[in-house]
Formats: structure tokens, C-alpha cells, sequence
């Protein structure tokens, strides 16, 4: 079973500490204690409560069949006369985009613009973390 400390689900959920243990507290997150007495977070609940956490009033799967959506600030815009790149900080995710001048220009895309990434893609390489290599999450009990 993998486990999860307080700090450690709160990177994995975009948030601080401290909005974690006040989840735990309310009852809305359920966590126990490891053999030192910290508080864990079971991996399979944590994973369902970001699943319920993913549900964005702002989806927009209606009208669009992309998925993957990362809400950020754009950081940096590099244009030239036929293309622009677009560096978007979505919490801890760079994300950076080539797009025609034409259309960083028609979405007035500059740095400090709020902006989505959409992203969609038949590829998408998936990792299993290692927790030997300094990685998070704890394998066992």
C-alpha cells in the first residue's frame, strides 16, 4: 500500500499543508498515523479525493473533446514574424506552446495574461515514480 504525508499529498494536490490537515480535520480527507505517530494519507483515498477535486466548474468537456486543461500565467511570449512561443506556469508545470503569430496576437497573449493550456494528445508517457530515487509516496505500511 502506498502512503503519503501530510506535505506530500499537499504537493500532489496543488495546495498547502495546512489546507490538507484542515481537510483531515473536517472529516473530508481520511488519514491515519505511521509507525512514528505522523499522519499518512492511504494513496487509493487520496487519489479518489482528487478525482472529486478534478471536477473544474470551468470544464469545458461539453464543447471539446480535450481533457486536460491547466489553468496558469503566461510567464514569457517570444515572437517572430511567422511564430510565437508561449511559456504558461500552471502551479508547478511549465508549460510552453509554438502557435502562429497570428494567433498569439489574436488571443493578446502577453506575460501576466491568465491563460488555459489545453492539451491533448495520443501520447503521453506515464512513469512510475521510484521511491528509492527520492520520489514521493511510501510503499508498505
Amino acid at each position: 500500500m502506498t502512503t503519503f504525508r501530510i506535505g506530500e499529498a499537499a504537493e500532489l494536490l496543488g495546495v498547502s499543508a495546512d489546507t490538507v490537515r484542515r481537510w483531515v480535520d473536517a472529516g473530508r480527507l481520511a488519514a491515519g498515523r505511521d509507525g512514528h505517530g505522523h499522519r499518512v494519507i492511504d494513496g487509493v483515498d487520496l487519489a479518489a479525493f482528487a478525482r472529486g477535486k478534478g471536477t473544474d466548474p470551468e470544464d469545458r468537456s461539453d464543447v471539446s473533446s480535450a481533457r486536460n486543461r491547466l489553468r496558469g500565467i503566461v510567464v514569457n511570449v517570444v515572437r517572430d514574424t511567422v511564430m510565437a512561443q508561449v511559456d504558461i506556469q500552471a502551479g508547478p508545470f511549465r508549460v510552453v506552446s509554438l502557435m502562429s503569430r497570428e494567433a498569439a496576437d489574436e488571443l493578446d497573449l502577453r506575460v501576466g495574461s491568465l491563460a488555459v493550456a489545453v492539451i491533448k494528445s495520443t501520447t503521453v508517457v506515464v512513469e512510475r515514480a521510484d521511491p528509492a530515487a527520492g520520489s514521493r509516496g511510501r510503499q508498505g505500511s
